[in-house]
């Protein structure tokens, strides 16, 4: 199984308290999540209000036009206003860990993203991977900069890194 890595670093000028209470809600996840991918929460363990470790989300996703999926995630690590994991449990590959990080930094807040993923079905899904799934998940990354741009930046504010 072949692993592929992701890693994606935006400033954003909010204190770091604002931009923890926006990531770690699971309700803030469809606003940036681009449309076409029909994203829907089917349900959230414990209090919706406070991430915690073992929660579970389940939503509903689509993985292409015409076909959705259920997707579960676990959060599996929580360090309030520093870091938070999810991994998939029930879904569309066969390896999904996500860790996000918030920094506080002159002027607000650098929040980094570290995806880990494998795509299942072997060389056919190594192949899927070239054709079209890490250009899906560059470009769901690209649409959440842009999106978190429009809700909390000023002009001037640009991505630091990324990587496939």
């Amino acid at each position: 199984m072949k692993v592929h890595t992701l890693s994606r670093s935006q400033f954003l000028p909010i204190p770091i308290d604002v931009a923890w209470s926006f990531f770690s809600s699971p309700n803030n996840l469809k606003e940036i999540t681009p449309l076409h991918m029909g994203f829907h929460i089917l349900s959230i363990t414990g209090s919706e209000g406070k991430m915690y470790a073992g929660q579970i989300i389940c939503y509903r996703v689509k993985v292409l036009p015409f076909i959705a999926t259920r997707w579960v995630t676990e959060i599996t690590h929580v360090q309030e206003r520093f870091y938070f994991v999810d991994e998939q449990r029930i879904g569309p590959y066969a390896l999904w860990h996500h860790e996000h990080r918030f920094h506080e930094v002159k002027g607000g807040v650098e929040i980094t993203d570290e995806v880990s993923y494998a795509i299942p079905f072997g060389i056919l899904g190594q192949l899927a991977n070239l054709l079209f799934v890490r250009r899906e998940v560059n470009a769901i990354f690209e649409f959440r900069r842009k999106k978190l741009n429009q809700l909390f930046s000023s002009p001037g504010n640009s991505e630091i890194k990324k990587s496939a």
